[in-house]
């Protein structure tokens, strides 16, 4: 019991020290830095690593990169978006996790999710046996789990910077990239049907122009279509929707897209209206 007191205090010290830095998150330079501060030997460092990931204080992120945990009352962890800024670089917290902070859902979801363009290895696609589960790969941080979806670089856009504190940044999709998001991937979200309603409960606070100028820049046809025709349907005017009325399309787009191909069309959208039946059904 009595060696692994003075660990615990200088653990405590130097988690203490990377804090009033606003150091939620740190690498090995900054805990050696911290190291030195508090007169800590190097040579002590491990000992004092391990020490404080047994009791809780300190989690490996990823080789060479930690979080405090819990140190005081008074001292904030590290929000999750932020770990999720970390983790996978470059990112943008995205779709549900952007969703929910925008105020467009009420719906508090149970999973961080974020945008990247480069590739995500997460600790469980290491582990052979998980090669082909069909449980969705993610990190878990503390109990949190953390999920990134890849798109293309051209398709990285609409994203703006917000604080959490005064010590962190993190990139987020804006509000109408993030309407643009439920779009492209309405299943993720629970269905078209629960994306209409997001665009109906949204439509008073985000910039209609500007969604309609990231619907033309992410340059899909069908989710130029099926976005179009749901703004129509909600009441913009069609002067305002030309850009999307306007790109070309031979072929009639499901307004549902893992719906049945059934239901009205209109030829204006080009779009086939696979809602109508089976809400009458």
């Amino acid at each position: 019991m009595q060696p692994s007191k003075p660990y615990e205090s200088q653990g405590f010290r130097l988690l203490h020290d990377l804090f009033t830095q606003g150091k939620r998150i740190f690498n090995m330079n900054d805990i050696k830095e911290a190291a030195r501060t508090q007169n800590i030997p190097p040579a002590q460092l491990g000992k004092i690593l391990s020490n404080l990931a047994k009791r809780g204080r300190l989690l490996r992120l990823r080789r060479g990169l930690y979080v405090g945990l819990g140190l005081v009352a008074d001292q904030a962890n590290a929000h999750p978006f932020v770990i999720s800024a970390y983790l996978i670089q470059p990112s943008a917290i995205s779709h549900w996790s952007a969703l929910q902070h925008h105020g467009l859902t009420e719906q508090v979801p149970q999973i961080i999710t974020a945008s990247t363009t480069t590739k995500v290895l997460t600790p469980s696609m290491r582990e052979k046996q998980q090669q082909k589960s069909k449980v969705k790969h993610a990190w878990e941080v503390a109990g949190v789990r953390y999920e990134y979806i890849n798109v293309q670089q051209k398709h990285f856009f609409g994203i703006e910077k917000i604080w959490l504190d005064e010590h962190f940044v993190v990139s987020i999709t804006d509000k109408e990239r993030t309407l643009l998001d439920v779009f492209i991937y309405p299943k993720m979200f629970g269905g078209i049907g629960e994306a209409l309603g997001i665009l109906e409960n949204s439509l008073s606070t985000i910039d209609v122009q500007k969604l309609i100028g990231y619907v033309i820049q992410y340059d899909k046809k069908s989710v130029a279509k099926r976005l179009g025709w749901a703004l129509e349907y909600f009441g913009v005017p069609a002067e305002q929707l030309e850009p999307l009325m306007n790109v070309p399309i031979h072929y009639f787009c499901r307004l549902d897209p893992s719906g049945p191909a059934t239901g009205p069309c209109d030829k204006r959208w080009m779009i086939q209206n696979n809602l109508i039946k089976a809400e009458s059904e």
